[in-house]
């Protein structure tokens, strides 16, 4: 299928042939008739993806940050792959479109083939032929509707939003500030609300539309005097500004034309920077919109599919989306006044390079086929840096993991040949294919697993599928690398178990600690102590957002997600998995436990593992108490060892974590027939005392 693509490092946009996504889960999968270009947002993406590096972090300061402590603790070179690896994700444009279904998800919202549905959202709604929609962000077109209006089904639901934030009542004044795709929307939809709309944009020719299309008055200069007279001198009872500036003078100038006790709503992007002496005067009421309306930025209620209640919560996006959509078909809402261009997918490119030109321009089509083109969920990528082989490597799941650690840890171990890699979108399965070198992208997880010249599967995926994909590997003869956790329930983990125990395949779970040098190193400390030991593993874990798909049912929790390569490393000290394992955490906490661990010869450990610490700490500290012997692991940088009064210290410029001698061992046992880099009984007895100390099923 045809997609549009943007990357963020090079600020190249193009049109390249993806694989189409997949329906199921809540997600239907529909045909694109036509998609909306949203001049100001897209605009604005693609300029931030052309600046320079420089540019990039002058726009985003909390990202520097953050790169800036992962370099203290982790190292530069580490955090330049994974900064660049991030950088050199493709962006996929476009969020509003409609189009028909043309496969019906399970739990999908009870949409049938061949339904007309309106679409949004960012990395959902793309400028694409073939779409994977939540059912949460789709409504179904009224018969009225042609495809084109039903196109700016996002842009319609964003304004009405903002009049919605905005209050208005039958007969008040109220002043538009920036007359783009919103704000004409904007001022359409404050006349059906029974207000009087007065326009504003330095463009004449906008101003001039808006008086076209339903504005009272509409002024491109001259609006301190403009709403003087508007309003009797009173001000406006609300301004709603819809203008994008990098510069905090549409907030500030609103507060000036507004009333006592006035309104003022933000809708677009700009500085806000508040002047708080005509606020404070006025003892104005300053709002900020939230995008398409209530469930915006919520994956439970985007991607998971809850809605919220409609008594409680009138109008969430999705009622929006409908709403606008009935009152275009009843004549109230006209966007199709509002086009100027359209162009055929094919032609995407030129499409954009209008936006650069002198040409004027300010609803941008882009339509499809007629007749969608074949769905192919595989397709072959020219690439240079694909070899020929008997056999090879396929990757199930291309996260920045994968990207930045693995997959270099991959070939390091050898001249691997890659054959498919299979990713949730199509774009990001075609970027990997074409950068990294696999023969194949692909959507659907069998491309792989049916693949006769792929013998080792790399399952990077989201936590909740590792068990399904790596029982479907093991069935299917190949030799399977997990990354962790390997289950997030007891079901789950006796199904590996059964299928490791029957298959001929090699099962890995990336429990890459104990494959660290400085952890071979503390364990060969160890020798000659004799005895049990005493371990103690702080993590110093961080916070992470309550909205992160680690904490939801894709997830497991991070405890599942990530305590087990503790475990795994305890264990590799030890000698042996724990016998018995006893956990607490602190009431109303999440993120933190304290564990304690006993093994067989009678060793002992505790896991603390805390996200209430601050981020300038190192993550990682581990002490070893033996036999008169003192080892303690600082966050992989440093291994101290004292005996006898004195310390040996190792110290490393860079963090080595062991994933690359993990993949090397992990293919040395699939190829050339060495033990298994973690034996099975380990790698489940590790998984169910994760699973114990989070009090998983």
């Amino acid at each position: 299928m045809k997609q549009v693509e943007q990357n963020y490092r090079s600020g190249v946009l193009r049109l390249i042939d993806a694989p189409v996504p997949r329906a199921g889960g809540g997600r239907n999968l529909v045909a694109t008739r036509v998609s909306l270009i949203s001049a100001g947002t897209e605009k604005q993406i693609i300029d931030l993806a052309r600046s320079s590096l420089a540019g990039k972090a002058m726009a985003r300061p909390d990202l520097v940050r953050k790169t800036l402590q992962k370099v203290r603790n982790e190292g530069l070179l580490p955090t330049v792959q994974k900064v660049f690896a991030k950088l050199d994700t493709p962006i996929p444009l476009g969020y509003s479109l409609a189009g028909t279904v043309v496969e019906a998800g399970s739990d999908a919202g009870g949409y049938a083939v061949g339904d007309r549905i309106a679409c949004a959202g960012a990395a959902v709604a793309n400028h694409a032929e073939y779409n994977a929609v939540p059912k949460n962000l789709s409504v179904r077109i009224p018969a009225a509707v042609d495809d084109e209006a039903a196109s700016f089904v996002t842009i319609g639901a964003i304004a009405l939003q903002g009049v919605r934030v905005a209050n208005p009542t039958l007969g008040e004044r109220v002043v538009v500030m920036g007359l783009g795709l919103i704000g004409q929307l904007t001022v359409q939809l404050l006349k059906a609300n029974g207000c009087r709309v007065l326009g504003f944009d330095p463009n004449p020719a906008r101003a001039q539309l808006a008086l076209e299309i339903g504005a009272d008055i509409a002024v491109s200069a001259g609006l301190d005097d403009a709403v003087r007279g508007f309003t009797g001198g009173h001000g406006a009872d609300a301004v709603i500004v819809t203008a994008s500036a990098k510069s905090s003078a549409p907030p500030n100038q609103a507060a000036e034309i507004s009333r006592m006790k006035g309104r003022v709503v933000m809708v677009g992007l700009t500085g806000m920077e508040i002047d708080r002496e005509p606020f404070y005067k006025r003892e104005l009421d300053l709002r900020l919109s939230m995008s398409y309306g209530p469930g915006r930025h919520d994956p439970a209620y985007e991607q998971d599919g809850h809605d919220y209640p409609l008594a409680y919560v009138r109008w969430t996006e999705q009622r929006n989306m409908q709403a606008f959509l009935e009152l275009v078909a009843d004549g109230r809402v006209t966007p199709l006044k509002l086009v100027t261009h359209r162009f055929p997918i094919e032609q995407a490119e030129a499409a954009y390079k209008l936006m650069d030109g002198d040409e004027s321009y300010l609803a941008i089509l882009l339509t499809y086929p007629d007749t969608p083109t074949a769905i192919a969920r595989s397709i072959p990528v020219a690439s240079k840096k694909a070899t020929s082989g008997a056999r090879g490597t396929g990757f199930i799941g291309f996260g920045n993991y994968a990207k930045a650690v693995l997959l270099p840890a991959l070939k390091k171990a050898g001249n691997e040949r890659l054959t498919t890699v299979v990713t949730s979108t199509g774009l990001s399965a075609h970027d990997a294919a074409e950068r990294q070198g696999f023969a194949y992208a692909a959507t659907d997880p069998q491309a792989v697993l049916g693949d006769a010249e792929t013998d080792c599967v790399f399952i990077a995926t989201r936590h909740d599928s590792h068990a399904r994909l790596a029982v479907a590997a093991l069935e299917a003869g190949k030799h399977a690398f997990v990354e962790k956790p390997l289950a997030l329930t007891r079901a789950q983990l006796a199904e590996v178990q059964a299928a490791a125990e029957a298959s001929t395949g090699v099962l890995t779970v990336g429990f890459n600690r104990r494959f660290a040098p400085m952890m071979i190193a503390a364990k060969a400390a160890l020798a000659n102590c004799g005895g049990p030991i005493a371990m103690h593993y702080r993590i110093n874990a961080g916070h992470v957002p309550g909205d992160s798909w680690l904490h939801g049912s894709e997830g497991g929790g991070r405890i599942v997600g990530e305590a087990c390569h503790f475990v795994d490393a305890l264990t590799f000290l030890a000698g042996g998995p724990p016998v018995a394992v006893e956990a607490f955490s602190p009431e109303g906490v999440g993120d933190t436990v304290s564990a304690v661990l006993r093994f067989a010869d009678g060793s002992t450990g505790t896991i603390l593992y805390s996200s209430l610490g601050d981020a300038a700490l190192p993550k990682e500290y581990l002490e070893i108490f033996a036999g008169g012997l003192v080892i303690r692991l600082n966050d992989f940088r440093k291994l101290h060892v004292t005996r006898g009064g004195k310390t040996a210290t190792t110290k490393a410029s860079a963090q080595d974590k062991g994933q690359a001698g993990l993949v090397k061992a992990f293919y040395a046992a699939a190829r050339d027939g060495a033990p298994a880099p973690i034996a099975l009984d380990e790698l489940i007895a590790v998984s169910a005392a994760t699973l114990d100390i989070a009090g998983a099923e």
